[in-house]
């Protein structure tokens, strides 16, 4: 357990210390669950109420805080709450799983393999033919890389997943439990004779750039002729689908249960919202949002934000909405 006084804790995410608490504080959470010894998070006026029945040793409080702390408890004020969470989330994080050996005895590495300094590799992972790893990888247990991958410094695979070959991965990468990259694309056309379907053959691959963080059970696909490519700093929740050949500019954001079809080209900093859909072709410029739920079928301009089934413009679905529900009334 990780132990840090209230004094520690404030200098660590440069806040102002209001109020005077001995108490060491041993974990953070939130507000209606804290006990003495533990730190909470108040990130605007709407939690204030719940402050005085918390029974949380110490705050992390908005800068236009209207309240005080009692007897015996403090704040530390700061001016982004959440970026302060994020600072002490990863103080107090547990270390991570132990290896007791760099190299399990049971993973399978071929011969050609180009390992970087310090990598672990876990047991019954299978790194194949030509595959480089930079320096301090990670690759926990049952990982399969496969031939002629590359995989960046400081990234780290979780068990479960398997990268396909010809797969290039940049520096301080994520993938958690059970992603697949580099699959097949979805693609199939009725045959001549019109009694099956022919497998249209994907013979690209996926480029993933720098820390990029991949959600437990995600699958991006290879590309069908080139790659399907995700720039840098891109976040992908749990259970996402990215098809063949879509090309994600920088700091993409998609939340869970989202997908693009094959072909699809988000700009930078594009924002999907959970169980999106996205069709084949369509791009959304830089800085657009699609909202939770939505379908798009056509183009986003940049910075737009778009919602609904067909999605549209915020505001004028908005409206819509608005006419349908008076519509009902009479």
């Amino acid at each position: 357990m990780k132990l840090f006084t209230v004094k520690e804790l404030c200098s660590l995410i440069n806040g102002e210390l209001i109020g005077n608490c001995e108490d060491v504080i041993n974990a953070p959470e939130q507000i209606e669950k804290a006990v003495k010894g533990q730190v909470t998070f108040i990130g605007n006026s709407k939690y204030e109420r719940l402050w005085k029945s918390s029974n949380a040793s110490v705050a992390i409080v908005f800068e236009g805080i209207k309240i005080l702390p009692e007897e015996g408890k403090a704040f530390v004020k700061v001016k982004n709450v959440d970026l302060a969470m994020a600072v002490l989330l990863e103080a107090f994080q547990a270390e991570a799983p132990f290896f007791e050996t760099e190299i399990h005895s049971t993973a399978v590495i071929d011969k050609t393999v180009k390992l970087g300094k310090n990598c672990k590799i876990g047991a019954n992972s299978y790194i194949g033919k030509n595959v480089t790893l930079g320096d301090n990888v990670i690759i926990y247990p049952n990982v399969s890389v496969f031939d002629d991958s590359t995989i960046g410094n400081e990234t780290v695979v979780w068990s479960g997943t398997v990268i396909r070959e010809r797969t290039k991965i940049g520096s301080h990468c994520i993938f958690h439990t059970n992603v697949s990259i580099g699959s097949d694309g979805f693609g199939y056309r009725p045959s001549n004779d019109g009694r099956g379907l022919v497998k249209i053959i994907h013979i690209g691959n996926v480029v993933i750039g720098n820390a990029v963080e991949v959600g437990a059970n995600s699958c991006i696909d290879r590309g069908k002729f080139s790659s399907t490519i995700l720039g840098d700093g891109c976040k992908i929740d749990n259970l996402v689908q990215i098809g063949h050949n879509s090309v994600l500019g920088r700091c993409c954001i998609m939340a869970g249960n989202s997908g693009l079809a094959g072909s699809v080209t988000l700009g930078d900093g594009v924002i999907i919202g959970g169980s999106a859909s996205i069709k084949d072709h369509v791009t959304i410029h830089s800085g657009a949002k699609v909202g939770a739920g939505s379908g798009v079928i056509s183009d986003v301009a940049a910075g737009k934000t778009v919602v609904g089934y067909p999605a549209c413009d915020s505001r004028e679905k908005m409206k819509q909405w608005v006419a349908l529900r008076k519509l009902a009334k009479n």
